[in-house]
């Protein structure tokens, strides 16, 4: 059928209206493509992170690069484990969200303490710091890494009664030495896969409530405390102070008090005896991996 529609006379012109064809469909804009954002690496850690901790892995992941200036290096490597800004691995956001946590009040206190971490491992001499020889007759009593917990972390075991101080705490610099290497043989063992943290039990049988410290013995405890809150941050599932007087247990709630909920759930006051120790650890330690002397069936030490 013609469009055409009958002739009208316009100033004595003979004009024909035409109507405009009818659209047969509706012209759409192009949709926007954007390149989907790269899916992220993924363990049992890391399916457990929430938004904020994912942004707070992504924004030190950007800031690699000068970090590694900063600390006067060609590449980044902690707890084994690589840092690289454009390589992410699970393992690597299991080992960065541990300062993002340690640090929740801004993204940019979690890369500060990630610079002061690396900065004073390199000071510090840490790395080679496993294969060192400290005197045994010194330290052997003094802690051990004994078998591992139900979930497969690493246990390590401080006993501080059954040690002279003044032998102990002669040196300061090398009972640090030593004790750092301690922690870097437990933090060898976790592999930021399946395991990001250790258990710790602290036994005080034989302290003496009276000149059992020494000036070295307290400057060494607090350095040592000072080194693991700074630089080995979120890697403790649970510590256990066993043995404790019944004198000093209301030092040990009042210090406690002082700390995060989220920290205090991870640290028991427990009493002697190997029956009421065994109570404690065993639902977090198998009695074949507890030691004896603690109500196991594991190796004695």
């Amino acid at each position: 059928m013609s469009s055409e529609q009958p002739a009208t006379t316009v100033e004595g012109q003979e004009v024909i209206q035409h109507q405009p064809a009818a659209a047969t469909a509706l012209e759409e804009p192009a949709a926007k493509t954007t390149e989907p954002a790269p899916e992220e690496p993924q363990n049992q850690f890391t399916k457990e992170f929430t938004e904020k901790d994912w942004e707070g892995v992504k924004f030190l992941r950007s800031k690699l690069v000068d970090i590694a200036k900063e600390v006067e290096s060609d590449s980044l490597t902690l707890w084994g484990v690589e840092l690289s800004s454009t390589k992410p691995t699970a393992k690597s956001s299991v080992v960065l969200v541990k300062f993002v946590r340690a640090r929740p009040a801004t993204f940019e206190a979690a890369k500060d303490m990630l610079v002061s971490t690396l900065k004073w491992r390199k000071e510090f001499k840490v790395e080679g710091i496993t294969s060192e020889q400290f005197p045994e007759d010194v330290f052997g009593k003094v802690g051990v890494i004994c078998g591992k917990d139900k979930g497969g972390r690493p246990v390590t075991y401080n006993f501080y009664g059954s040690t002279d101080p003044n032998v102990v705490f002669k040196d300061v610099e090398q009972f640090l030495r030593w004790r750092v290497g301690l922690m870097e043989k437990g933090v060898a063992l976790i592999d930021f896969e399946t395991i990001d943290s250790m258990v710790q039990v602290h036994d005080y049988a034989g302290v003496s409530l009276m000149g059992g410290r020494t000036a070295n013995s307290k400057a060494a405890a607090k350095q040592a405390s000072q080194i693991f809150s700074d630089y080995y941050p979120e890697l403790l599932h649970k510590k256990f102070f066993v043995s404790v007087p019944t004198v000093l247990t209301w030092i040990f709630w009042t210090f406690t008090s002082l700390l995060s909920p989220a920290t205090q759930q991870k640290m028991s006051v427990v009493g002697s005896g190997p029956d009421t120790i065994s109570t404690a650890l065993l639902p977090v330690i198998d009695k074949a991996q507890l030691p004896k002397r603690y109500g196991g069936e594991g190796e004695d030490i």
